[in-house]
């Protein structure tokens, strides 16, 4: 038979012309045999939908049969042809298969359910499975959505570096960047580390955002987001924290606090109405298989609009539920954090839909928010989301230097390698906000998976870092 070129099998599923010759690649799913007839489910991670291989086993050699087993790659050449079984409009009466990888009976994917703490070990395994390949594919259409979505409102895509020598958050868990011999390392008199001879000649790290170099760019351009990878050296074992995730922030200039959090409602409804719009079959998928209300969930967001809910007013809504015998793991009072067991209620049970959460208690929130005129409060604009709690964290910068330097100096952060972020309120300072969105957060969202260890490729966490 003459070399057939490859077709994708989302292309194979959508094409009419019965009675051509096709070639698909792939990984076979499930083989099942009989003595008149064997059918061989293929996919190759194009789609959620697998082409079914028609095979004559009495046209076929038997030894090459017997090799084509769950998790094998493949290639099969065959007749496009209208499917005589209910579940697909058109299969191959495959004429040809060559093995490219054999797979035996150990191979940890196989058809069998698997837990997902199973298939986190072997994760370099668990993308060719239907639900990890539906998770993957949501992943890349969200991140076309995003540079979609911001270049089309006229942000420029703004690099932020990954290696840093400040700490956006303050909180110091960060992850040093070094060429130093751990082993032996050189210290003062006072027993602190000498950084001279190191790399950058002084102590940097892996950037927990990029917000701080964001800031310049939007003073300069405008309007400007960063999408990269940032890392937190918490010790957070939790199905909410990363060590490693990715983060969408953008930042604008001359944006109120209003303004903002127009923004950040129209941005999240645009991903999710992206996800509706192209991610329907994996949709339906992970609607049947791992949450029965998500694509309901997803067309509620994008149909309602957000609360606007000040703190205060939020603490006084859980005060009254707690007086009216509702449980808290975690106490309520004003001036607190809110716990995700707090923002899920006011979220799913209380508004039963998206809060944007403002004005927060200056003392939980970054030394760069500007402060509200009564000087407790700061023009913070959490978004919460049902299932997930918090998914964008943003505010309104203080743009005045005094303002700025006299907060620092309050909450005694080290500002020496700062100057540089300052300098933007010294020379030509202006009013301007942004907020940033956890990556894997929307991707749970948006796939209804329970853990956010399950919607990157690779989890980083405390104590793991395979593959």
């Amino acid at each position: 038979m003459d070399k057939i070129c490859r077709t994708k099998v989302v292309d194979v599923l959508r094409r009419t012309d019965y009675g051509t010759v096709v070639n698909v690649k792939g990984w076979v799913r499930t083989h099942r045999s009989s003595k008149s007839v064997d059918f061989i489910a293929l996919n190759d991670g194009s789609t959620i939908k697998n082409v079914q291989l028609v095979v004559n086993p009495e046209k076929m050699d038997a030894n090459l049969l017997k090799q084509v087993t769950t998790g094998a790659c493949i290639s099969a050449t065959g007749i496009l042809v209208e499917s005589q079984g209910a579940g697909q409009a058109s299969e191959i009466q495959c004429q040809e298969i060559e093995i490219y990888g054999l797979c035996g009976s150990d191979y940890p994917m196989q058809k069998k359910g698997q837990s997902f703490e199973v298939m986190r070990k072997n994760a370099h395994l668990r993308l060719r499975t239907n639900t990890f390949g539906a998770v993957m594919r949501i992943r890349h259409n969200m991140a076309i959505a995003i540079h979609d979505y911001f270049h089309k409102h006229g942000f420029f895509y703004f690099h932020s570096p990954i290696i840093t020598g400040s700490d956006c958050e303050g909180a110091g868990q960060m992850f040093q960047v070094t060429t130093k011999n751990l082993y032996d390392l050189k210290k003062d008199e006072k027993g602190s580390i000498i950084y001279e001879d190191d790399f950058f000649g002084k102590q940097t790290s892996l950037t927990v955002s990029g917000q701080l170099e964001g800031e310049l760019g939007a003073t300069a351009l405008g309007a400007i987001y960063t999408f990269g990878p940032t890392f937190r050296a918490e010790n957070s074992n939790t199905p909410r924290h990363l060590a490693e995730f990715w983060m969408i922030e953008p930042e604008v200039a001359f944006i109120d606090m209003n303004d903002l959090m127009d923004l950040e409602e129209d941005f999240i409804k645009y991903c999710v109405q992206w996800a509706l719009d192209n991610c329907q079959d994996d949709l339906e998928f992970l609607n049947k298989m791992i949450d029965k209300t998500l694509i309901e969930r997803l067309k509620s967001v994008v149909a309602g609009t957000f609360v606007r809910l000040p703190y205060t007013e939020g603490v006084r809504i859980l005060e009254e539920a707690v007086a009216k015998g509702h449980q808290f793991e975690f106490p309520v009072s004003w001036g607190m954090d809110l716990a995700s067991e707090h923002e899920r209620y006011l979220v799913e049970e209380y508004f039963k839909r998206p809060v944007i959460m403002t004005d927060y208690p200056k003392d939980i929130k970054a030394f760069y928010m500007k402060i509200n005129e009564d000087g407790k409060t700061v023009q913070g604009t959490d978004v919460l989301f049902p299932q997930i709690g918090e998914i964008i964290g943003g505010s309104v910068r203080e743009e005045d230097y005094d303002k700025l330097m006299s907060e620092i100096e309050r909450r005694q952060i080290p500002m020496k390698d700062m100057w540089w972020y300052l300098d933007t309120r010294k020379y030509g300072t202006c009013p301007h906000g942004g907020f940033g969105l956890g990556f894997e957060r929307l991707i749970l969202f948006v796939t209804g998976m329970q853990n956010i260890r399950d919607v990157i490729p690779f989890p980083r966490t405390p104590k793991t870092a395979e593959f």
